[in-house]
């Protein structure tokens, strides 16, 4: 059995191709694909994960779960069929979108808690291009997951600004002492074009 550092560009190119199986066969047939015993053999680890659809026109879904807390190969299609159908900022993805579509699969280190004396410290304790966020305070939850500070070239100041939004929260809210701020790594594997070649993204 593996674990998340292990994980190979072939077992990335396994995950990126079974999402897209699983979403095809349950837009097409309403069910849950089996991906079989050497699947589940090969990803039985604990791992959080996120799902990522994009279309020529940008994001098109995005769903996960970022806590360790069930095994990968049963969360795969799980957070697959959701970015497709559940994400609440889209509408459900249909079957003749899919040759637009780009599959992303992010595998997540489990989250930890940044520990600070001063809010003020925060900045220096995260790195754009390697950590993920989870801002809590509250009922307020956000995550941004580690490429889209890099995707919008943020530094790590504002990559705290735009995770307290994503929550709900105000943008400078990251220097309430009450706040609650976890990080997390992630490997991230996509199709270059649709349903095309899977290649291990840089950060």
């Amino acid at each position: 059995m593996i674990n998340y550092k292990q994980i190979s560009n072939s077992d990335g190119e396994k995950l990126v191709k079974a999402a897209r199986k699983v979403v095809t066969e349950y837009l097409k047939n309403g069910r849950k694909l089996d991906l079989g015993e050497d699947f589940e053999s090969r990803f039985s680890f604990n791992a959080g994960i996120f799902v990522t659809l994009n279309d020529p026109n940008g994001l098109r879904g995005c769903i996960g779960y970022p806590l360790p807390n069930k095994k990968l190969c049963k969360v795969l299609a799980d957070a697959a069929i959701s970015a497709a159908i559940d994400d609440p900022r889209f509408e459900a993805v249909e079957l003749t979108e899919l040759e637009k579509i780009m599959f992303e699969v992010t595998v997540l280190s489990e989250p930890e808690k940044i520990v600070v004396n001063n809010p003020n410290e925060y900045p220096s304790k995260i790195k754009v291009g390697r950590d993920g966020l989870i801002i809590k305070s509250g009922l307020h939850s956000g995550l941004l997951l580690p490429q889209v500070p890099v995707e919008y070239n943020w530094n790590e100041q504002q990559f705290l600004e735009h995770t307290c939004e994503k929550a709900g929260l105000p943008s400078d809210y990251w220097k309430n002492p009450q706040i609650e701020i976890l990080k997390f790594e992630g490997i991230v594997f996509k199709e270059e074009n649709p349903n095309g070649n899977v290649v291990k993204a840089a950060l």
